[in-house]
């Protein structure tokens, strides 16, 4: 009788233990929509392990990639219920729920990518991500995605009356939308992961994305033209969900950040080797790089500016970034 009083004692200080030990962890969960070899799933991995390290185990990363719990779309609402920790999302998704972000989404807005990163990495980049708060999403920072430009299946682009009566895949973006419209095409807005069926069956004639997505999505089998206007240099944004932000301590949330910083740095660094790798790997495969004059599409864009006008803060915005040097 004693023994078997021991051995309860003995489960039930295990069990209190037990549930000590697991209080002291806490599990992030990240869902993005890229593959596993992209440069941001890479970045990830290695927040994932800087993150344990600078937490002592405390917290865990637990990623889930290629749009595995859903779309971009369908990761920022499980953000704003709480269903889902963090997730990374193309700007022009994200103006739907924050909509100053938008501005980042205009055409030729940034002069170079140095350029894009002073702005960012500055006060203006971090406004605009700290305006997302009252949509509960914590913007964390910004992920290198290049610069977009179209990729079409039958025909190149080597001006924008190339693209005249052409079906134009965009993200669900007002801006892109409106963009391609300007441009002479017909904008039409398809989920990513749906995109490389809807090019083969002929739902729409082409595309617009960044290098290393044209190559790792494998649409450069459909796509045989990529004319590299680069119209948009589109970041990613990563971003927790506030339900998760604001259960963070102090400590944690410096951890997480210092996590977050040190993925961004690693990004970029592989960015830029994953789009030389990416246009070397399509033009081996057959595609034709075609670098048309960009001020054709630039010039043809300009009025997208003005409506912008009646909104003072986003106008001065806008100002404030094409003056950044």
């Amino acid at each position: 009788m004693r023994f078997r009083k021991l051995v309860y004692f003995l489960i039930l200080i295990s069990g209190l233990f037990g549930c000590k030990n697991l209080e002291k962890t806490r599990t992030i969960k990240l869902a993005h929509g890229l593959d596993v070899n992209h440069s941001v799933h890479l970045a990830m991995v290695k927040m994932g392990v800087d993150l344990k390290e600078l937490s002592d185990g405390k917290l865990i990363l637990e990623i889930y990639p290629s749009q595995q719990l859903g779309t971009e779309r369908q990761c920022l609402e499980l953000l704003q219920i709480g269903s889902l920790d963090m997730t990374k999302v193309s700007v022009g998704v994200l103006e739907n729920f924050a909509p100053k972000m938008k501005i980042l989404g205009l055409p030729f807005l940034f002069r170079d990518r140095q350029h894009a990163f002073k702005v960012l990495d500055g006060p203006i980049g971090r406004q605009l991500l700290e305006d997302g708060e009252k949509y509960w999403l914590k913007g964390l920072g910004y992920y290198d995605a290049g610069s977009r430009s179209f990729y079409t299946k039958d025909r190149p682009i080597n001006s924008p009356d190339d693209l005249d009566g052409l079906k134009i895949r965009v993200m669900e973006s007002v801006t892109a939308i409106d963009m391609v419209t300007r441009l002479g095409g017909s904008p039409t807005p398809i989920s990513w992961g749906e995109l490389y069926t809807s090019l083969q069956q002929g739902v729409v004639d082409g595309a617009e994305n960044n290098p290393p997505s044209f190559y790792l999505s494998r649409h450069y089998e459909v796509c045989k033209y990529y004319s590299l206007d680069e119209h948009t240099v589109l970041p990613d944004v990563l971003l927790a969900g506030t339900h998760l932000w604001n259960r963070l301590s102090l400590e944690e949330k410096g951890w997480l950040m210092q996590a977050v910083e040190n993925s961004i740095s690693y990004q970029r660094k592989l960015w830029m080797e994953s789009e030389k790798e990416a246009l070397d790997a399509v033009q081996e495969a057959g595609v034709k790089i075609i670098r048309p004059d960009k001020t054709l599409f630039s010039e043809k864009i300009k009025g997208i500016y003005e409506q912008y006008r009646e909104n003072e803060e986003l106008y001065r915005l806008i100002q404030e970034i094409q003056e950044t040097q």
